[in-house]
């Protein structure tokens, strides 16, 4: 339960994305919080596990959808039957997203459109409805998981990149339009974090621990920040690496 002095509220909470490694602790620390859950991902034995294990570590109400997400136009009628689902919504959670292949990307352009659209059009199409929703009710919260690697194009993963940056940008822009309305967006900007996503990737065994950067979400989340880094040492990292002049950053090896 989340508390408001001493009185505990059930929240009400759309996971899109719920698969992923990240979405899942950090539902895993709701469902002992006793949260009501919609879960939306695509792999629906995936789904299956989850929604299950969220109903024995406590969580209050489970539905899910089994979805594309890349699927713009089913959009409105998702969200639609979430809320009804949920009978409201307090918190909308998107960790929607992929890796994608920057070798490919590089060479076919509709490798690198699918990334951005996977990473910047679906979710934006998502958060303009929910922008909406929570606007009328003067409300609630979305809290985007986005990525440091936006901060700065490298040539290691300009294209996944890029499609963060356009959705860091998009997301400063909302804020700044519905803050005043009463709805927090949230930004959340981890480093690489240890998922089955990022298994296979070189250096693994050094990047965050997913329940580490599933609590500080939830904590962000209940004290309604703007923009979160997390590992929290990724702010300092990334601010140096945004200010290394041109010049000097082009001949980088990063």
């Amino acid at each position: 339960m989340a508390t408001t002095g001493n009185t505990a509220v059930q929240r009400k909470i759309l996971v899109l994305g719920a698969t992923s490694g990240i979405a899942e602790a950090t539902c895993r620390i709701w469902a002992t919080q006793g949260a009501s859950l919609f879960l939306v991902a695509r792999n629906a034995d995936k789904l299956a596990a989850v929604s299950a294990d969220l109903r024995a570590r406590g969580a209050a109400f489970v539905d899910t959808a089994v979805a594309d997400l890349d699927d713009t136009d089913s959009h409105p009628a998702l969200l639609a039957h979430a809320v009804n689902s949920l009978g409201g919504l307090d918190v909308a959670y998107l960790a929607h997203g992929i890796l994608g292949d920057q070798t490919r990307a590089e060479q076919e352009f509709n490798t690198a459109a699918h990334i951005l659209h996977t990473n910047f059009m679906a979710p934006v199409s998502l958060v303009t409805w929910l922008a909406n929703y929570f606007v009328q009710r003067r409300a609630g919260v979305i809290a985007v998981l986005s990525s440091v690697a936006g901060d700065r194009g490298r040539k290691s993963n300009y294209v996944y990149g890029s499609s963060k940056a356009g959705l860091s940008a998009f997301l400063d822009g909302l804020r700044n339009r519905i803050d005043r309305e009463g709805v927090t967006v949230l930004t959340i900007k981890p480093g690489p974090t240890k998922t089955a996503m990022t298994s296979a990737m070189k250096g693994s065994e050094k990047f965050a621990d997913v329940n580490a950067v599933a609590k500080a979400i939830v904590t962000a989340i209940d004290k309604r920040v703007d923009t979160l880094y997390v590992p929290f040492q990724w702010q300092p990292i990334m601010f140096v690496i945004r200010h290394i002049p041109e010049r000097v950053f082009k001949k980088l090896n990063l």
